[in-house]
């Protein structure tokens, strides 16, 4: 049982793969999983700003609607014929601006991470509403060959990807602060003691978060060429159970972001592609989404229970010898 919760995640994903291989042998070609992966780049960032974010035992529930906030916005400057470099611009500092917003009210005001991002949920995708008057636009074909461009014959997409993840991988396993924001998620109490500027610690993972999703907003718009007024719902959902399937905890302190949301990612899109591979009814896609998320909290869950019974046994190891 520890070692099926220690490596739930590697299993539920060979499990996915092999199970739609066999139910359609187009699933295992080369070019469904190069399109799995180009696919999977959009969200897979968001991932990298949730589990940041997670790693403190926070919670971001806002990047959908930043998302769809700096869409918005984009959209109009690119209508108003401002040049593309200004528009992408222009997306990162709101997502930076919107994760600082977060990042004042719980940092500072001490106000719980759900319920400001949720307020922020709201209020974003109510002001991006409002800006687009909840019409679709469409965007110019500049912005959409930068999903389809290819730099020594990656995917632009996919190399921006990857970048994002050895920067994350390495600012969490070879920096300073990488090994303060464990601390703080594993102990906030033991981190402030310890000299840690907590806040400061707590304030940089919702910047963080803010710029993935601007980022991730402006890889999917170049893969969907328009901004409609569904545009990134639902992606924190998305982000919270691939980050925990990939091994993150909801209770903070544990998380990869190399294996770790790379795997739970590549999981949940190959589920996704799995299913229009097999012209599965549309309708079911929310009940297997939903799915998702239930066993990647019920892993997470189970995992705690077993390191808490793990740490409990060193603790009475250490007492017996001592």
């Amino acid at each position: 049982m520890n070692a099926l919760l220690r490596y739930a995640s590697p299993i539920l994903f060979v499990v996915v793969i092999a199970t739609f291989g066999v139910l359609s042998p187009k699933f295992m070609t080369a070019d469904n999983a190069l399109n799995i992966l180009v696919q999977s780049a959009p969200v897979g960032i968001v991932t990298i700003g949730m589990t940041f974010v997670l790693l403190t035992a926070s919670v971001d529930l806002s990047v959908g609607a930043i998302m769809f906030l700096a869409a918005a916005i984009a959209g109009k400057m690119l209508q108003a014929d401002m040049p593309l470099s200004v528009a992408l611009g222009a997306m990162l500092v709101i997502g930076v601006t919107s994760g600082g917003i977060n990042a004042a009210f719980i940092a500072r005001l001490r106000i719980a991470p759900f319920v400001v991002t949720l307020a922020f949920l709201f209020i974003g995708r109510g002001v991006a509403l409002t800006i687009t008057q909840t019409r679709a636009m469409n965007l110019p074909e500049s912005f959409l060959r930068l999903g389809s461009a290819r730099i020594v014959g990656v995917p632009l997409p996919l190399l921006i990807f990857g970048m994002m993840l050895l920067i994350a991988h390495a600012t969490l396993t070879r920096t300073p602060f990488g090994r303060q924001l464990y601390a703080l998620g594993h102990n906030p109490v033991t981190a402030r003691k310890a000299g840690l500027n907590t806040s400061l610690l707590l304030a940089s993972v919702f910047l963080i978060s803010g710029f993935c999703a601007a980022l991730g907003a402006i890889l999917s718009l170049a893969q969907l060429g328009a901004v409609s007024p569904k545009f990134g719902e639902a992606y924190e959902f998305k982000a919270i159970a691939a980050a925990v399937l990939g091994g993150a905890s909801l209770f903070g302190g544990r998380g990869t972001v190399l294996p770790g949301t790379l795997l739970g990612v590549v999981l949940i899109q190959s589920v996704e592609a799995g299913l229009v591979i097999l012209n599965a009814d549309p309708y079911l896609y929310p009940i297997i989404t939903a799915a998702i998320i239930f066993i990647a909290v019920l892993i997470d869950s189970g995992r705690n229970t077993l390191l808490e019974r793990l740490g409990r046994r060193r603790i009475r190891n250490d007492s017996a010898q001592a």
